[in-house]
């Protein structure tokens, strides 16, 4: 039998080999990142077709490879509901004023008008004309009104 795999042996090989193989299968294009259970799927079953019969791959690499997977995957969703969470305690935040520090080292004070995550960072707050990192918020004070009271909710 003829493999498309002409010139690799071995289970690194053929995982290369299915690889490609199922990255031709005509699957709609996605951000890049780790991939997801589909992506995964397709080339353990690529691997499993384009192997040497007789060099069969170890099932407890498979096994292992399937763990390996579910766990980033798990990884990736416990990261996503930190964010979210960083977000909602940012959120929290605006209508507060705050003392904070900019680029330059001062102490500058304001209050907050917006909160917003960028991409993979932590939040962003507005304040005034300037997006300040949460990290950089040194105090938070309850905002009040021309009366000196705290309004309420």
């Amino acid at each position: 039998m003829t493999s498309p795999t002409s010139g690799s042996t071995g289970p690194s090989g053929t995982f290369a080999a299915g690889a490609a193989a199922a990255a031709k299968a005509g699957t709609p294009e996605k951000p890049k990142s780790l991939g997801d259970k589909d992506t995964f799927l397709k080339l353990l079953v690529a691997q499993l077709k384009y192997q040497d019969p007789s060099k069969p791959a170890d099932s407890t690499q498979f096994l292992a490879q399937t763990a390996q997977f579910t766990q980033v995957e798990k990884l990736g969703e416990v990261a996503d509901m930190l964010k979210a969470q960083q977000l909602v305690g940012a959120s929290s935040l605006v209508g507060k004023t705050v003392t904070y520090l900019d680029d330059s080292g001062a102490k500058l004070t304001g209050v907050i008008s917006a909160a917003k995550l960028n991409g993979d960072s932590e939040p962003t707050l507005r304040v005034g004309d300037t997006d300040v990192q949460l990290s950089k918020v040194m105090e938070v004070q309850t905002t009040t009104d021309a009366t000196g009271e705290t309004p309420k909710p």
